[in-house]
């Protein structure tokens, strides 16, 4: 089937793209390369654009009418960033996706595959979290995420728009074959720093924020191999219509993650393990929307898409290593 994937160019996209095309589809890939790079679309059947241009939509439908399903993942992701240019996030994550899923709408196109985010939610005890559990975005992109998902929700009540919303935990590692990987030159991400430690771009590790209520004071999270969730991605649209049926509604929200929890502190342990020594790091007050954290329960995804977390953290962090070190040959820089 043919998949139109936006952000296509991105971290999570071309990873998604790439699992695509393993497993016998075509992705049709939309970004407009403010972040992704173009090298991450080679050999594949690429549309350099905006989402919210209606032009190029309808051109991309014209010219490939049996496109089953939207995945959609473009959208500015930086926590940080969105706290400091809280407009720039609403505009490009929330105005631009409700013109997109306007058009995907008008068009025909009604099956959307959704990237939302663990960070919608609240604090729960014990920090496990359901797909019920209370919400509470912390930051501007926390709430855009949930804007769309309420946007989304809406929307399949009253048109014939259908959608599943994927919440990522926390992504690491890179493509099995290091076809792509993180490609920021200052990831903010936790392992992509510890990588560039490693590789000598960084001159230490920040731990940032100790005093959360944890086990050991750093926040928690659930590291998820961006490969493994790529594959849920793959069984959310080769299963869309049955997914739906057997949740009974129009929208429905499906955690991703492992549904074990890992403090950064115990990351960093396992990353000095992985690379066999250990990396200056120190201690640091949290950034501004940063939060404890949380995990999370991953049943429901096993019940309906039959996908579960397979990859342990130590091989998503080797492949982290690994893509660090050849990332220079696919992109052209360090």
């Amino acid at each position: 089937m043919k998949v139109l994937v936006t952000g296509g160019a991105g971290y999570i996209g071309s990873t998604i793209a790439n699992a695509l095309l393993d497993h016998g589809h075509t992705p049709i890939l939309l970004d407009s390369l403010v972040s992704g790079p173009r090298a991450f679309t080679q050999g594949k059947v690429f549309y350099e654009g905006d989402i919210a241009d209606r032009g190029l939509l309808e051109r991309i439908f014209q010219e490939h009418p049996d496109i089953h399903s939207t995945i959609h993942c473009a959208a500015l992701v930086v926590v940080p960033e969105s706290v400091e240019k809280p407009y720039l996030y609403y505009h490009e994550n929330v105005c631009k996706s409700l013109e997109l899923f306007k058009t995907l709408e008008e068009l025909g196109y009604h099956r959307v595959v959704f990237s939302s985010s663990a960070s919608i939610y609240a604090a729960v005890p014990g920090f496990k979290v359901t797909e019920e559990a209370p919400l509470a975005p912390a930051s501007p992109y926390a709430r855009t995420k949930h804007m769309m998902e309420q946007v989304l929700q809406d929307l399949a009540q009253a048109t014939r728009l259908r959608a599943i919303a994927l919440r990522y935990f926390n992504p690491i590692g890179a493509d099995p074959k290091l076809r792509t990987g993180i490609h920021v030159r200052e990831p903010s991400h936790v392992l992509g720093r510890m990588v560039d430690v490693a590789l000598g771009k960084l001159s230490e590790f920040v731990i940032t924020g100790v005093d959360w209520p944890t086990r050991d004071g750093s926040g928690i999270r659930d590291y998820i191999h961006v490969w493994d969730l790529a594959l849920a991605h793959l069984r959310a649209v080769e299963r869309f219509d049955e997914v739906l049926a057997r949740a009974g509604r129009p929208y429905v929200a499906i955690n991703l993650g492992t549904g074990r929890g890992v403090t950064v502190k115990e990351l960093l342990a396992a990353f000095e393990r992985v690379y066999g020594r250990p990396i200056p790091k120190r201690e640091a007050p949290p950034r501004p929307g940063d939060v404890a954290g949380a995990y999370a329960s991953a049943e429901r995804a096993w019940e309906l898409l039959g996908w579960r977390a397979e990859r342990p953290i130590e091989e998503g962090i080797a492949s982290a290593l690994a893509w660090g070190k050849k990332r220079r040959e696919v992109l052209g820089y360090p």
